[in-house]
């Protein structure tokens, strides 16, 4: 039988590659041939390809029960939700399937708590460059350049101010603003982090001004920068957090997360009929015991600098720019060299990176490979910017 690459939606630009297995760090396509990936599903798959652990979750899990309805509790609801809350300086969680819609959510709750306690105040200012989502909603407080003109008319309430600057917040801020979102490391821009200056001046001025502040930690949370969550680095404690990604290893899963002052959502303000469900709780309960096993974020750390240390030294024989980001959500400036066509002759060597800037190249590898798949991938891309030298 011919595959019909036609028949899926061309939602993406995708090479004609079709992967059939994985494990850990590394991919295999129908050819039978291995691909070292450092893309991992855009930072999704923390344990890499087909790790133990989350078979055995999923196996297990769905010899018992997969979907009773978000309307009754499940036991891997519940723990995983417990679990979320000690680990984190939140108290309540509502468990989603995507970033976006986690994302959404943390929208909807911002505006009722501001119906509520700040005279229906609804603003909220986000970043230029962000990204959160492709709902109406998220697009629309995105800062994603070409988007200003899609789907309109979109959500209206979002003013974008330029990144890292708190003068910019603090003048766009006024009665009607309820809140402040970003991410902690804008992902799509090319990985640019937050100044801890910056955030710390935020968490001072939205409380000053009682507004929210609302962490997008899809990317960048569940152990991803070297902690478990990346405002902990950071030396602040947002209002509403979400996660996605890398929380279901795999699967799709998401959480919003808040406090006992600001959760103010009634049954029926919120909801989704797989959201909760304990197929996909089981696996965020396995992906979260690894993370926090002794030691596991220490190594993280060490690999996110071993990295950084090879990016900086092929950087300084190819006369590229300097690495940016923490942890393992790294980037490589590429300075004037076409990060795209980079990407796609490492993909013909075998290796997969992702380009989300024309001189950006961005790595999110599983958070436990080895030393000498980061030498691999070090040897396959400077072939692959040797190329063009």
């Amino acid at each position: 039988m011919t595959t019909r690459f036609d028949a899926v939606m061309p939602i993406a630009r995708r090479r004609e590659t079709v992967f059939v297995s994985g494990q850990g760090s590394w991919l295999i396509d129908e050819q039978g041939r291995r691909y070292l990936d450092f893309v991992q599903g855009w930072a999704v798959n923390a344990l890499g390809h087909g790790h133990p652990a989350i078979v055995e979750a999923l196996q297990t899990q769905a010899s018992l029960l997969i979907n009773p309805s978000p309307a009754f509790y499940n036991r891997p609801m519940l723990e995983l939700a417990n679990r979320l809350a000690d680990s984190s300086a939140f108290d309540q969680v509502f468990f989603a399937n995507s970033g976006a819609e986690a994302n959404e959510g943390a929208i909807k709750l911002a505006r009722k708590w501001g119906s509520l306690h700040r005279n229906g105040a609804d603003g909220i200012i986000t970043f230029e460059n962000g990204f959160h989502g492709r709902t109406l909603a998220t697009m629309a407080a995105s800062g994603k350049p070409g988007w200003q003109a899609l789907f309109e008319p979109k959500v209206p309430g979002f003013t974008k101010v330029p990144y890292n600057d708190l003068d910019a917040v603090a003048a766009a801020a006024d009665s009607h603003t309820v809140a402040v979102m970003l991410e902690p490391i804008q992902g799509e821009a090319g990985v640019i982090p937050a100044d801890s200056t910056f955030v710390q001046g935020l968490r001072q001025l939205t409380r000053e001004r009682e507004m929210l502040l609302i962490f997008d930690e899809i990317q960048t949370g569940m152990g991803r920068t070297g902690s478990l969550f990346a405002y902990q680095a950071l030396g602040v404690e947002p209002d509403i957090m979400t996660l996605g990604k890398g929380i279901g290893g795999g699967v799709p899963l998401a959480a919003l997360l808040t406090t006992d002052a600001v959760s103010c959502f009634a049954p029926g303000d919120q909801g989704g009929t797989y959201n909760g469900n304990p197929l996909m709780c089981a696996v965020g309960l396995a992906v979260l015991d690894w993370l926090l096993q002794p030691g596991f974020l220490d190594r993280v750390r060490a690999r996110g600098d071993y990295l950084a240390r090879g990016l900086t030294d092929l950087a300084r024989r190819h006369s590229l720019g300097p690495v940016r980001g923490r942890g393992l959500l790294l980037a490589l400036d590429t300075a004037e060299r076409d990060a795209p066509a980079i990407a796609t002759r490492a993909h013909d060597l075998g290796l997969l990176i992702n380009a989300p800037r024309q001189n950006a190249l961005r790595f999110m590898p599983a958070l436990n490979l080895s030393e000498a798949e980061i030498d691999e991938m070090l040897s396959r891309l400077d072939r692959a910017v040797a190329m063009e030298d």
